[in-house]
């Protein structure tokens, strides 16, 4: 007789998860310059959704529902969506120094955006996740090409990321410069640095199915991940489609970093940092490593939003520039304890 234990575990911990998230998103929805108790969160969203009658101030409800609680959510997809892609990346490359960021995908995503929104490429017919889509495309095209001139190895792969990366960095500095205002440049380099100042309801619409999508096709491929760990050889013995894998992992990759970095500009280290705390945390079975890497970056996304509202009175820090304070730390904590991520 098969024990329930296991499916009662599972079922469990997956509850828990869901109820620390739900808190995550409350906390980010309550605390800000004008703190909001929980309760009215919560009577906030009921009103909303299912229409309680719940008497609230209307300022607060208004803050809350237009502002706070969209911006939550944003903050959670865009975690959850990096922190996947880092998994995603440093178990296909076998390089613990992989992120999101490591294949130029971010550097293309944000020069197809500045592209379309200074220069106007697409006459109208391109929205900015379009081109930010495209231009992570593209730059993702570059960097195989590179890589695969250079030769095989995820060294070759990692260094035309870098490449690709400046390469587009540059180039993106140079619209900017060249055809942008003073006030849109000041705008793009602080969108550039992460911002969710402009987040509202519209923009969750995108960014969750986007997360949700890149959970469910990496969970489904958890299996494949775990072969990967011991090489291409060693997967491809166990029977794993290898060239499928990777084309179907690294374009939803591309997607969630082009939707996200369209959203909320570029943001460090949270596909850096992530998976390892992850890993410390459940293994590196990647049926546990995923969800919980997702779970684990929604809620250092929420933390990082709401600190940059408060930690300086009456002014919002790019987002970006937290995740970086709190990400270089912790990595170079991950460094001094791990000699053989090289």
């Amino acid at each position: 007789m098969i024990s329930d234990r296991p499916i009662l575990l599972r079922t469990g911990a997956a509850f828990a998860a869901l109820l620390l998230l739900l808190f995550a998103l409350g906390v980010g929805a309550a605390v800000g310059e004008t703190a909001i108790p929980l309760d009215v969160v919560a009577k906030t969203v009921a009103n909303r959704l299912w229409h309680a009658g719940y008497p609230l101030e209307p300022i607060d409800e208004g803050i809350i529902w237009n502002y706070r609680l969209s911006r939550a959510m944003v903050a959670a997809c865009c975690g959850s969506a990096l922190a996947l892609c880092g998994v995603i990346l440093q178990s296909l490359l076998r390089n613990a120094l992989a992120d999101p960021y490591i294949l130029g995908i971010s550097a293309g995503a944000s020069t197809g955006a500045v592209s379309v929104a200074i220069l106007g490429i697409g006459a109208g017919a391109l929205t900015l996740p379009a081109g930010a889509f495209l231009g992570a495309l593209v730059a993702f095209g570059l960097v195989s090409a590179l890589a695969l001139r250079a030769g095989r190895g995820t060294s070759a792969i990692i260094l035309a990321g870098i490449a690709g990366s400046q390469l587009f960095n540059a180039l993106t500095s140079f619209i900017v410069t060249k055809a942008a205002s003073a006030e849109q440049a000041r705008g793009i380099m602080f969108w550039l640095l992460g911002n969710l100042s402009g987040v509202r309801w519209p923009d969750v619409w995108l960014a969750l199915p986007v997360a949700i999508l890149g959970l469910l096709v990496c969970l489904w491929h958890a299996r494949a991940l775990d072969a990967f760990t011991f090489g291409t050889e060693s997967a491809a013995s166990l029977g794993i489609p290898v060239r499928r894998v990777y084309v179907v992992l690294i374009a939803i990759s591309a997607l969630m970093t082009a939707t996200m970095v369209s959203i909320v500009g570029s943001i460090g280290f949270v596909g850096l940092v992530i998976p390892h705390a992850a890993r410390m945390v459940v293994g590196v079975r990647h049926g546990l490593l995923l969800p919980a890497s997702a779970l684990i970056g929604a809620i250092f996304m929420i933390a990082a939003d709401v600190l940059s509202r408060v930690i300086i009175p009456g002014q919002v820090l790019p987002i970006g520039v937290i995740t970086a304070l709190f990400g270089a730390p912790a990595f170079a904590l991950i460094l001094s304890q791990r000699r053989s991520v090289l």
